[in-house]
């Protein structure tokens, strides 16, 4: 795949849907500032997928450089989200490892074996839950960020878990997040039906069901997922921005609804997944020099 190259020195010129690959940090620097109505994402979370790329997000030494990490992207977020702008942050949850260097091969998942894990955060204790989802959504609150809503998504097909002395977890949060007091929300494109039939205010339990995507190895979010997000907080024509674009989740539910999508990758190999996936032609996929 050709791609077309930017340097630091260059801003990205908006006109249409793009993929940049590179990492969040840099690539972000390069958007014009109140240029994203609206930012959906799923960032790596800490200690559980080793991306074997450099660079990556996720295996930081420590959580807090992990949350820090985090912080920083999001402040460059900020920067070009619009005033009246959102952002919907997808994140799970994990355990502690026990000071564990590794982790063994699931036969039904093999992109979980590990050779490298983050060692038990200091203040925790082995087979303590991290509490990463809301670490996370205070440390944006600290830094400036509206904390509007935590949505639960309860997966209905949730993988089974071996253990035994716990509950298995079937659900994810989703923060809402805005940048002003006052943002763009339209509550009437997500109404839903109640039990009486009657349309009401969308509630904040999304019960969605997970589905693979056949041309990747790695865990992906459902359409499903992402499509209440874009219709609640943008108008078309709008960007929508995934500075963690994996496959191409966001691009894909931002298209169906005639948005316009900004995703940025790290690694190669996703962004020739998403570049398939969403058919988006070679000159509209910049990678960034560091």
């Amino acid at each position: 795949m050709k791609y077309k190259k930017i340097t630091q020195l260059e801003n990205i010129d908006l006109d249409d849907s793009m993929i940049l690959e590179g990492d969040a940090l840099h690539a972000l620097r390069l958007i014009p500032p109140k240029s994203v109505q609206c930012v959906i994402t799923s960032p790596p979370y800490w200690g559980l997928r080793d991306y074997n790329i450099e660079g990556q997000i996720g295996l930081e030494q420590t959580l807090s450089q992990f949350l820090n990490h985090l912080v920083a992207v999001f402040d460059e977020i900020k920067r070009v989200l619009k005033d009246d702008g959102t952002v919907w942050l997808n994140i799970g949850d994990g355990y502690t490892s026990g000071n564990r260097g590794y982790r063994a091969m699931d036969k039904k998942n093999p992109a979980r074996a590990m050779t490298v894990r983050p060692d038990t955060p200091e203040g925790l204790k082995p087979k303590d839950m991290l509490g990463l989802p809301w670490r996370l959504a205070f440390a944006l609150q600290d830094d400036g960020w509206y904390l509007r809503s935590d949505i639960v998504w309860h997966k209905p097909n949730a993988m089974p878990e071996s253990v035994k002395d716990r509950p298995t977890r079937s659900h994810e949060y989703l923060f809402m997040l805005t940048k002003s007091e006052r943002y763009l929300y339209n509550e009437e494109a997500v109404r839903e039906y109640g039990n009486n039939g009657k349309k009401r205010s969308k509630r904040s339990v999304w019960s969605i069901h997970t589905k693979a995507f056949t041309g990747a190895h790695f865990a992906t979010f459902p359409v499903e997922l992402i499509e209440p997000c874009v219709l609640a907080s943008t108008n078309p024509g709008d960007f929508v921005l995934d500075p963690f674009f994996g496959s191409g989740t966001v691009g894909v539910a931002s298209f169906r609804n005639n948005r316009r999508y900004l995703g940025i990758e790290l690694h190669p190999e996703y962004v020739e997944i998403a570049a398939k996936r969403l058919q988006i032609t070679e000159d509209r996929i910049v990678k960034v020099a560091v």
